[in-house]
């Protein structure tokens, strides 16, 4: 990063002590700057940056690797640790996975709470967070109008992700990661349930849109109802997706049961 005056790493202005250095960098990890994996600069590098002297920082990366923020890895740098974690044990992950009332209460969790995220993002959202939100929805629609089902489903990840940033609610950006962390290791239902027809691609396309134009219109309320539209739309389709692959399963079983080799 060339241009100082966007530096994430901003030079250390007072005491010049780790405390400083510890400070600023757990800042960055709880406003969501720097994520999980993220690897931070070289030694020289960041003292230079930081304008303090290597002991310093050396001691203030230890504390933090002491406090489980960062994560030091010999010979290939510094990292953020897995800070975000698991939000339930893994006994209580099994039990929820076992049970369909865990997904349904899932989902209407997510309903409220993307809902006052919206709200906040639609009241609260700087210029820069309406540049990034504009730039993942030219990603999605470009996805879209390509069939590409991959980057679509990337894109609605950033979406969620970028509207949670954009309320400037640390303990809801923290919140809805850890949501979205166990929605994306399949725990409550597989998204790809979800984008089971051309025409639930386009209802998904629909919603994300009028929640992008809701936030970008400042209209809290709109954006809250879009976004709660949203997930209720999804606990449909989930429901829809999950008889439908029922209903084929039972059907399968007919068919053996009739002695009829289903065709390929």
């Amino acid at each position: 990063m060339t241009d100082t005056s966007f530096d994430l790493f901003a030079r250390i202005s007072h005491s010049r002590t780790a405390d400083e250095v510890v400070r600023q960098i757990e800042l960055l990890l709880l406003e969501g700057i720097l994520r999980d994996g993220d690897r931070l600069p070289g030694e020289r590098e960041l003292s230079k940056r930081l304008d303090v002297s290597r002991p310093i920082l050396r001691e203030a990366l230890k504390e933090l690797e002491n406090r489980g923020l960062l994560v030091s890895q010999h010979g290939d740098g510094t990292y953020v640790a897995d800070i975000i974690g698991q939000v339930f044990s893994p006994a209580v992950v099994d039990l929820i996975a076992r049970h369909q009332r865990a997904t349904e209460d899932y989902i209407e969790y997510r309903r409220e709470l993307e809902g006052i995220t919206a709200d906040l993002a639609a009241r609260r959202a700087t210029d820069y967070d309406r540049q990034m939100l504009t730039r993942i929805m030219e990603a999605m629609r470009a996805a879209h109008k390509g069939g590409s089902f991959d980057a679509e489903l990337e894109a609605d990840v950033d979406l969620h992700n970028a509207v949670g940033e954009a309320a400037h609610n640390i303990v809801l950006l923290h919140t809805l990661r850890a949501c979205y962390r166990l929605l994306a290791q399949g725990i409550f239902f597989h998204r790809h349930l979800v984008f089971t027809s051309e025409e639930a691609r386009g209802h998904l396309l629909a919603q994300h849109e009028a929640i992008y134009a809701a936030i970008m219109a400042g209209d809290g309320n709109a954006a809250r109802n879009a976004a709660k539209a949203h997930m209720g739309y999804i606990a449909v389709a989930i429901r829809e997706a999950e008889r439908s692959g029922e209903w084929q399963r039972i059907a399968q079983l007919r068919m053996q049961k009739r002695g009829i080799a289903p065709q390929a």
